[in-house]
């Protein structure tokens, strides 16, 4: 199945659109199902499990406001979107939507709102951080002062004061 996804990813990071809807069909006609991608956050003893996109979470419209509120900061302090990151046939302002309501993001966001100033955030993706997410957070750390841990499936990430413990490599 890893196969299947890498290929299809490719042919959509080379826009070869019909290629990889193709190699989708053909993953569905064999049952193949990718599996779901996740980002979890504990809060209060409480785990809250996020997908990208995901709006059912009780505190929604607080979360998506203040990742609004953010990604002005953000803007402002000079981050551009890489939309590049999209492996999507779908226009730009789609794509930078996409990238913003990934699971990450929602459980950072969520852990801003839901935990005192200051309070290190902690969370767990079951798949590695895409290069905008990953730059999104430096920036997001910076912004709200606390240190954020992301843990994704190839490494531990400490962002802090604008910076990754990772060097900009994983």
């Amino acid at each position: 199945m890893g196969a299947y996804i890498l290929m299809s990813n490719i042919y959509s990071a080379a826009h070869r659109w019909k290629d990889a809807a193709k190699l989708r069909i053909q993953m569905r006609t064999k049952g193949m199902k990718k599996t779901p991608v996740c980002s979890w956050i504990e809060v209060r003893n409480s785990v809250h499990c996020f997908m990208a996109g995901d709006e059912s979470h009780p505190d929604y419209d607080k979360i998506n406001e203040a990742l609004n509120v953010l990604l002005e900061q953000m803007e402002k302090d000079g981050y551009v979107a890489d939309t590049d990151q999209v492996l999507h046939d779908v226009e730009e302002d789609k794509k930078r939507f996409l990238l913003h309501t990934h699971s990450e993001r929602l459980a950072i966001a969520y852990g801003i709102i839901s935990s005192p100033a200051g309070t290190t955030i902690r969370v767990i993706k079951n798949i590695r951080v895409c290069v905008d997410c990953h730059t999104a957070i430096k920036f997001i750390a910076k912004i709200v002062g606390r240190e954020i841990i992301v843990r994704d499936n190839s490494r531990f990430h400490h962002f802090r004061n604008g910076g990754c413990s990772c060097g900009d490599f994983w």
